[in-house]
């Protein structure tokens, strides 16, 4: 049948067409067309092409204009299978294998400087570049991943299939920025006796983990070229969010009894803000004492600064009673509480929250509003009632007798097996220890081999503004068995025997 003469023919394939009255036959046209696709990740490895009946009738072509470009892509290794049967595009494309034509490299991931960002653009993508063994499964000796083969699976299950099989309306539309209300009452309910916070349900902000709770409060108290304290060593992803809302970060360090606000004072009395992790310092563990929590304070309400607590894993303390937060000593509102059910119950579960002065909270809830609108109400709704049933409190104890075992098994370990090479101390809180190396090894080095036969731990001096007189690795082990935990020591201590820094140092 002849084809009438118009304008090119679309095929339902982006950017796809074909053109009667150009000299170059159907068939070719065809091949043409499909082979750019398929090499400009248009039509993707694995993608079943249309029938070739289906592509004629659609095209208004021949079936045998279709087979022939068909049987010609097939032959120079741009599909597979069988023509009739089902036609698929190749994992391994033929330019690619041999090197030829002009496909373009792909784009640079985690480049900041690409693609003409804003300032404000820029300062977010440079800010904070997660390292790849950042995530993964639980494995010897991954940093912040918690027992999650020992989470009530079963239970949560049977509390998400409650609601579903109710469905109450109020769940399944939009709800309050500032989160699922009877778990802000029950979040208030909890951190008075657990944790020493005065604040009513008001106050309590429903974020997706402390993350977003750090971002919200820079977006909110910071201008471009505000100065900010932060701690070092500490946490990366609290200052990566700071420098992204134009902060400039002030190092102030820290000793056994936290940071040390004389030094902050020194650098800059003015700051607008300080960040600090005082029940479990992140990442040495170091408690803030009185005395510097009131220092603290006092320079807040005299220099009009706020202060950033993060409280992020102070439920896991193992011996005593919890260390009672810094916010239950302001008296001038100058103290924005930081949780998360992350290290406690699970990572995925992305639910954190915030609890702001009273004044603030509407500010807050705006703020949310525009990140996201809010966090999954189902979710919020069966974390309200795993809290209130009691199933919470259940947890945590397990958990804390859990990984206290676990911290001695690897103190144990260590003491045995890597005696004068790295000194471990006992952590009194949290899922990690800081495993000191000689004076004078890098940290980065020894932290660079051991990834390299499998062995994930952290180099302390990654967390820190400025250089430190002596380099230490961070070792988690609360996801880890003691079997995990003693096979991870001994090999370590085989990939250590051969680590050009330690030999050097």
């Amino acid at each position: 049948m002849a084809l009438p003469r118009s304008k090119p023919r679309a095929i339902p394939l982006s950017g796809l067409t074909l053109n009667p009255e150009d000299d170059t036959p159907l068939h070719r046209q065809l091949c043409d067309r499909l082979r750019e696709a398929i090499l400009s990740g248009t039509l993707r490895a694995g993608t079943r092409l249309p029938g070739t009946r289906t592509l004629a009738t659609e095209l208004g072509i021949s079936r045998n204009t279709v087979v022939n470009a068909f049987e010609q892509l097939l032959a120079e290794g741009y599909v597979t299978g069988k023509i009739g049967s089902g036609t698929y595009v190749a994992c391994k494309l033929p330019d690619t294998l041999l090197q030829v034509g002009n496909v373009t490299d792909p784009p640079k991931l985690n480049d900041p400087h690409g693609r003409n960002l804003s300032r404000r653009g820029r300062m977010v993508a440079s800010a904070y570049i997660c390292e790849p063994h950042d995530h993964g499964p639980p494995s010897a000796f991954r940093l912040g991943v918690p027992a999650v083969s020992e989470f009530p699976i079963a239970l949560w299950s049977r509390l998400v299939a409650r609601y579903w099989r109710q469905s109450p309306a109020e769940l399944l539309s939009y709800g309050s920025s500032a989160g699922y209300y009877p778990l802000r009452e029950a979040i208030a309910s909890y951190v008075g006796p657990a944790r020493g916070v005065r604040c009513t349900p008001q106050q309590v902000i429903i974020v997706s983990g402390s993350q977003q709770g750090v971002d919200l409060a820079a977006r909110l108290l910071l201008d471009p070229g505000d100065s900010v304290w932060v701690e070092t060593p500490g946490y990366r992803g609290a200052r990566a969010a700071l420098q992204g809302a134009g902060a400039r970060p002030i190092p102030v360090p820290v000793d056994e009894q936290g940071l040390v606000v004389e030094v902050g004072q020194q650098r800059e009395p003015y700051a607008r803000l300080a960040y600090v992790s005082p029940s479990h310092q992140y990442p040495t563990g170091a408690v803030m004492s009185l005395p510097r929590r009131l220092q603290l304070l006092e320079w807040a309400d005299q220099a009009d600064a706020w202060v950033l607590e993060d409280d992020y894993d102070s439920e896991y303390r193992y011996s005593g009673r919890p260390i009672s937060a810094l916010q239950g000593l302001d008296r001038s509102e100058r103290v924005i509480y930081i949780g998360t059910f992350s290290k406690v119950l699970l990572p995925t579960l992305r639910l954190g929250y915030l609890i702001v002065p009273p004044d603030m909270a509407g500010a807050f809830a705006n703020a949310r509003k525009i990140a996201d609108i809010h966090s999954p109400l189902v979710d919020q709704a069966v974390l309200t009632d795993f809290i209130n049933e009691g199933h919470f409190s259940h947890h945590l104890r397990r958990m804390r007798t859990l990984y206290a075992e676990r911290q001695r098994v690897l103190l144990e370990a260590a003491r045995q097996a890597l005696d004068g090479v790295l000194t471990i101390n006992h952590n009194e809180t949290g899922m990690h220890v800081v495993a000191w190396l000689p004076a004078g090894v890098s940290d980065q080095a020894v932290c660079e081999h051991l990834l390299l036969h499998g062995i994930y731990t952290r180099a302390l001096s990654s967390d820190c503004l400025e250089p430190i007189p002596r380099g230490g690795l961070l070792l988690g082990y609360a996801a880890l068995t003691p079997e995990q935990i003693w096979a991870g020591v001994q090999r370590m201590r085989e990939v250590l025997a051969a680590c050009p820094a330690l030999q050097a140092g």
